[in-house]
């Protein structure tokens, strides 16, 4: 017999030898947990598990499954598992998969467990999401274990409220200091180094390598860093988008020219980083958004954004919230304080370029306003008519969605011009004892729209069946 199947036969011995002791261990703790006096409680167990900081989900989920088993032997046994992977602690248990499912295994009569247990209360909650999901344990008649109290958690036990608490808020409190610790971070990076901290690169750039990561054990892992540069087709794009802009064309037609020409729109220039835009063509936003982006001086730029968590029901929140991104006023943005790469555009022209404005400002600087704004629909595309001035009168248009990034085809219906004063004058034909100075607020405080053609303007109001048109014309109605 060869040195080779000696050991492998040595191993087998010593795998059945263990296989064997795993075996009477089980049926050991299994005659322990599930005893006359308990009532053998099944339990499903919930655990969580962050890959942000390079966690190891199999070992995480190995040891919060083992404190789990640890605290029920002698009362029970786990017979379902939810396990997250990749889910934040701030989210919702709606929004988190496994979470998500073993809500609705709660509800479901034949759920097969009768009780919920975690291996750790901060890898399960955060915050108040404890308290909202206590209700609908106690409707289902499901307990909830945790190790913190050793054993089920009890509503009304005032120590076990206390306890709770102070578990929600520490577990608060820790995501509210690391992301502060993050941010600060961040701030210093892109201020003092001009780092690039991630993300897609503005079209006209590219990434590439900037060495190692700072940090020894990230550079380890083999890590890098990364920095922008100009793209080789996509840079000499942009610096013609300023050049027209200076040259005073409009983001409209520098739009139409780019379309014109062929070139490809950021989304299908880097279809695989913007899978979420459909790379159609160029439009007056996205030239606009270039051209407001100061990062082509060659400064690193970071917090343009931020993400609010808004809840999606004010009184339910176990329903969770959701995230909307939006923009940050430009003194909130971190600016480097040295040019991070290589500049598309001097400072001195982004900063021209920041002061021209296609809104045309009356000459005597008094501000204009639209009373029927947002109230009107037009009749011909269905879409709301834009506010326009209109012959130095308020009035309202609508294209039917063409937009002069795009060439006009022959075909394309007429834009559609109405004056305010004979909207307002239709609308009040039709509402007899409302006057013309309130009939704006009247329409929005009755949850009314106005379709209008060149000839007609009907008025819809929103029943529960839907909406409905009200008589054309129609007789007088009474103030509500």
């Amino acid at each position: 017999m060869t040195t080779s199947m000696v050991d492998l036969a040595a191993d087998d011995l010593l795998a059945g030898w263990v296989a064997q002791r795993q075996r009477v261990a089980a049926r050991i703790r299994g005659r322990r947990r599930i005893t006359p006096t308990t009532g053998g409680l099944r339990f499903a167990f919930y655990g969580r598990v962050s890959t942000e900081d390079f966690q190891d989900p199999i070992s995480s989920r190995r040891w919060q499954y083992d404190c789990a088993d640890e605290l029920v032997a002698g009362h029970g046994a786990i017979v379902a598992e939810f396990f997250d992977i990749g889910q934040s602690r701030r989210k919702a248990w709606v929004d988190r998969p496994q979470a998500a499912a073993l809500l609705t295994a709660i509800a479901d009569p034949q759920r097969g467990f009768d009780a919920i247990v975690v291996g750790e209360y901060e890898r399960a909650f955060h915050g108040s999401q404890l308290a909202l999901l206590v209700p609908l344990l106690a409707r289902h008649g499901v307990q909830l274990w945790l190790p913190e109290l050793d054993g089920p958690v009890d509503p009304a036990n005032p120590t076990h409220q206390a306890v709770l608490t102070l578990l929600g808020g520490q577990a608060k409190r820790e995501v509210a200091r690391s992301r502060f610790r993050t941010l600060a971070a961040m701030r210093a990076q892109t201020e003092l180094q001009g780092r690039h901290l991630g993300g897609r690169p503005p079209y006209g750039y590219r990434l590439a390598d900037a060495g190692p990561h700072p940090n020894r054990v990230h550079a380890s892992w083999g890590r890098r860093l990364h920095r922008l540069e100009p793209h080789p087709t996509n840079a000499d794009h942009v610096k013609w988008i300023f050049a027209q802009r200076l040259a005073g064309h409009s983001t409209a037609s520098i739009a139409r020219t780019l379309n014109e020409r062929g070139v490809p729109c950021p989304s299908a220039a880097d279809p695989d980083r913007n899978r979420h835009r459909s790379g159609n063509a160029w439009t007056l936003r996205t030239v606009a958004a270039i051209l407001s982006n100061p990062r082509y001086t060659g400064r690193q730029v970071w917090n343009r954004q931020r993400t609010d968590r808004e809840p999606r029901d004010p009184i339910d929140g176990l329903l969770g919230h959701d995230e909307v991104r939006r923009w940050n006023p430009t003194s909130q943005w971190v600016i480097s304080t040295n040019v991070a790469h290589t500049p598309l555009v001097s400072e001195a022209d982004f900063i021209a370029v920041q002061k021209i404005t296609a809104v045309p400002t009356p000459e005597d600087g008094s501000t204009r306003s639209y009373r029927l704004v947002g109230l009107l629909i037009c009749r011909l595309c269905a879409r709301r008519m834009d506010a326009h001035w209109l012959h130095s009168r308020p009035g309202y248009r609508c294209r039917h969605g063409h937009t002069s990034a795009k060439t006009a085809t022959p075909d394309r219906p007429g834009n559609l011009y109405l004056r305010e004063d004979h909207i307002v004058a239709r609308i009040a034909a039709q509402l007899h004892d409302i006057d013309k100075h309130d009939i704006a607020v009247y329409l929005r405080d009755h949850d009314m729209t106005v379709i209008c053609d060149a000839d007609r303007c009907e008025i819809v109001i929103a029943t529960e069946s839907g909406p409905a048109l009200l008589p054309y014309p129609r007789s007088p109605i009474g103030r509500t």
